[in-house]
């Protein structure tokens, strides 16, 4: 479903408005007047919607509708009130549109032969960052052995002989 679709069904006596002093942009201005808007759509007694699509919207939603049934979204994004408000009810549209769209079932595939290949030879390639620290140190311990047991014999290009 489109959210355009759903402006046409839902009007606005559905919909509660309420305005708040919002903490966005807007200098001294922010300190005055009451930009936020926070709107309340009641998904449980509104005669727009079909039961089945209230389910769904309650299944899909449920973290953003209050105990009441209520659907609660708020915009303090711009600066005044009217664009506030524009911009709540088009977030609630779309939530409600992309609750009441049905999303397609995925097709299990198997993996190509391409696929299974390249894991395994990546994961053949693959060294832990354990495993990559303990032969770097056990490169640098030989390194030390040897340059002691060079140092300790004197046949070292450093000896001279």
């Amino acid at each position: 479903m489109r959210p355009e679709d759903l402006k046409y069904r839902i009007p606005e006596n559905e919909v509660v408005f309420s305005a708040s002093k919002s903490g966005g942009p807007g200098g001294q201005n922010v300190n005055k007047v009451n930009t936020k808007v926070e709107i309340r759509f009641n998904v449980l007694t509104t005669k727009s919607l079909l039961q089945e699509e209230k389910e769904l919207i309650i299944e899909r939603l449920h973290t953003r509708i209050n105990s009441e049934g209520e659907l609660i979204i708020t915009s303090g994004r711009a600066r005044s009130q009217m664009k506030n408000r524009e911009l709540a009810t088009e977030k609630m549209y779309k939530l409600l549109a992309s609750a009441l769209t049905e999303k397609p079932e995925r097709k299990p595939t198997q993996p190509t032969i391409k696929s299974q290949v390249e894991r395994l030879e990546e994961k053949k390639n693959h060294i832990p960052a354990s495993e990559r620290a303990r032969r770097e140190y056990a490169y640098v311990l030989m390194r030390e052995y040897r340059k002691y047991l060079r140092d300790r014999s004197g046949t070292g290009p450093e000896s001279g002989r």
